[in-house]
């Protein structure tokens, strides 16, 4: 009972947050207007700027920013304890992610859809936006690294989870032209996506149940997924960045858009099937396992505070980067500038898209907290037969050097598909479920990181055209005119990131088996690197605050402390690399950390000078028929 009722409050604790202090700086600080003219109608093009429904928008940007962050974050920063990782979750989401979150998708709207970068350059100056430029190149670049090599990891552990993927996109392409270009209501198509996509997980778990064909058809399904599960990681990376080429350069109503819609609608049904099975667990017990024990009784089993995890850094800095996207992540204003500020069509839906998401997320790592904390102490038959308890989870969680991205997600997978079983769902399907769950939650990541790149890239190329005469003076074989157009963008997006994930692992030989691990090469970074991008970006949102003599204190206390704790966590780190002689890791540090003090000193020195100072106003724009699409 303890376990439903640590949920319960949580979830409870979000919506009040949502209905108190989400109200108050929609109203009162940002002053939402719904009669605020939009930049995807101002610049609606059809293929970027889309003024889109609500619904389609909030599954589109919750699919983008919940991707495996919320996962893989608690799963591992539970080592501390249960009870620090949900305050973190829970406090930081309500007063630091969601206001982070909502506040870069208002600024951008009101910013004509500028990227977070761009509108750094017109808030503070054209210095700090070169900076937020390069950083975020950098960031998106181990994103999509990083990303490609989790979704082959869940591929290559949990193969059921391949064919439901892949089917998403023809049931993604039919909502996207059935809405958008026949104009059909949504709720109708999306009860029916969601029946077929549920269909598709039982056909990729092998048709459990099924008798009436004599198996032969989930037979021949598990041969499917035996084979595709022996393929190496590299090919599955290069799959996975093939279609995210094209999932960017296509219009976003076509794929990426409705995409997200139908994941969210799959992934919201499994984190109630997940709330329902909890349910059923605390009052009948675990799943039976067969081994005699009959139903375990449901229980925390991870400790509530260990402050010395063995192998694990100090809980202060590196619980705050441990946990990002469940509670603040500097990729959510990158999503909320660049893709989704182009796509809401009234300004008061941003409370629900940009506030409600980043606690809707703060519930799935809750839900997170709770699979690996108590879940997976009803047993984990394939891999740790006859352990359950206290003993499964001090097995798995011995050392934190050996836990993992991969075992994170498993220990996860395998906990709330606990929950499931418990209820009588079929164990195949219950894994299958929560493996898809994984996997499309990391997809959606990594095709919206994929776009924001592209437009990383063509205002990169854009700006250094500009600076060397404009791209009409510009040699037509000067790469720069290549990189500022969609294609030569994500082109360059996915093959430098395919170039990453294509090398070793740290420590690994160059052999066929070891490539496509690249990623890894760069995660030590990834999570302070992050959680430094959410400070810049709350830098930005305070200097918009500031220059309308607007209060500050709601953004500027998060800001201060989310540079201070990444900038902590790397200097610690780096002293570490240095000892193993890990020189590469050592030089982007010191280069993530002097773009950081370069901008907050530029931050400092102007802070004074433009209080109820307005930036200078955007130029008129061009009449729609003269104007070019805005993506070209």
């Amino acid at each position: 009972m303890t376990v439903f009722v640590i949920v319960l409050g949580a979830g409870l604790l979000l919506m009040v947050g949502y209905a108190t202090y989400g109200r108050w700086l929609a109203q009162r600080i940002f002053q939402l207007d719904a009669a605020a003219r939009m930049p995807s109608a101002e610049l609606r093009d059809d293929v970027d700027y889309v003024p889109t429904p609500p619904a389609i928008v909030f599954g589109h940007h919750f699919t983008s920013i919940a991707g495996t962050g919320p996962i893989v974050g608690p799963a591992l920063a539970i080592m501390w304890g249960w009870v620090p990782a949900l305050v973190w979750v829970l406090v930081g989401s309500i007063f630091v992610g969601a206001m982070h979150d909502m506040a870069a998708l208002v600024v951008s709207c009101r910013n004509r859809g500028m990227t977070i970068g761009e509108v750094a350059g017109r808030l503070l100056n054209p210095r700090v936006r070169l900076l937020f430029l390069v950083l975020l190149l950098f960031a998106l670049w181990v994103v999509l690294a990083i990303f490609g090599w989790v979704i082959a990891s869940v591929f290559v552990q949990f193969p059921e989870s391949v064919l439901p993927v892949f089917l998403q996109i023809p049931i993604a392409i039919w909502i996207g032209l059935r809405v958008h270009r026949a104009g059909k209501k949504l709720l109708l198509p999306s009860l029916a996506a969601l029946a077929v996509m549920i269909a598709t997980v039982w056909l990729g778990a092998g048709c459990p149940g099924l008798a009436w064909t004599g198996g032969w058809l989930g037979a021949a399904i598990r041969s499917i997924n035996e084979t595709v599960a022996a393929w190496p990681v590299w090919v599955w990376v290069a799959v996975l960045l093939a279609y995210c080429y094209v999932a960017s350069v296509l219009p976003v109503w076509v794929l990426l858009q409705p995409r997200d819609y139908i994941n969210s609608l799959q992934l919201i049904a499994s984190l109630g099937l997940i709330v329902v099975g909890l349910v059923a667990v605390t009052f009948v017990g675990g799943p039976d396992m067969g081994d005699g024990a009959g139903r375990q009784p449901l229980a925390m089993v991870a400790p509530a505070l260990d402050l010395h995890p063995t192998g694990a850094p100090p809980i202060v800095p590196f619980l705050f980067v441990t946990i990002a996207c469940g509670a603040i992540s500097g990729f959510h204003c990158l999503v909320s500038s660049g893709t989704s500020s182009k796509q809401l069509r009234c300004e008061t839906d941003a409370r629900a898209v940009g506030y409600g998401s980043m606690l809707l997320e703060a519930f799935l790592a809750t839900l997170v907290i709770i699979a690996v904390g108590a879940g997976i102490g009803l047993g984990w038959q394939q891999s740790y037969p006859g352990l359950t308890g206290e003993p499964l989870w001090n097995t798995i969680y011995a050392d934190w050097t050996k836990v993992t991205g991969g075992a994170a997600i498993a220990a996860f997978v395998v906990g709330s598909a606990n929950f499931l079983k418990g209820m009588g769902i079929d164990a195949t399907f219950a894994q299958a479920l929560m493996g898809v769950l994984v996997a499309s939650f990391a997809g959606t990541t990594l095709d919206t990181a994929t776009r924001l790149q592209r437009y990383v890239v063509q205002e990169l190329a854009g700006t250094l055209l500009r600076k060397t005469g404009g791209p009409r003076r510009a040699s037509p074989f000067n790469p720069l005119r290549w990189l500022s157009t969609p294609h030569g963008a994500t082109l360059f997006a996915v093959s430098s990131a395919f170039l990453l994930a294509l090398m070793p692992a740290p420590g690994k030989p160059w052999t066929y088996d070891t490539l496509g691990t690249g990623g890894l090469i760069l995660w030590p970074l990834f999570g302070a690197t992050n959680q430094l991008l959410a400070g810049l970006s709350l830098i930005v949102i305070c200097f918009y605050l500031h220059r309308r003599g607007l209060p500050t204190w709601m953004a500027a206390v998060p800001a201060v402390f989310m540079l201070a704790m990444p900038a902590w966590a790397l200097l610690y780190d780096m002293q570490r690399w240095l000892a193993a002689g890990n020189g590469m890791l050592v030089a982007v540090a010191v280069v993530m950390l002097l773009l950081e003090a370069w901008m907050v000193v530029e931050a400092v020195l102007l802070w004074p000078r433009v209080k109820s100072v307005m930036e200078e106003a955007l130029p008129p724009l061009e009449p729609a028929a003269a104007r070019a699409p805005v993506s070209s």
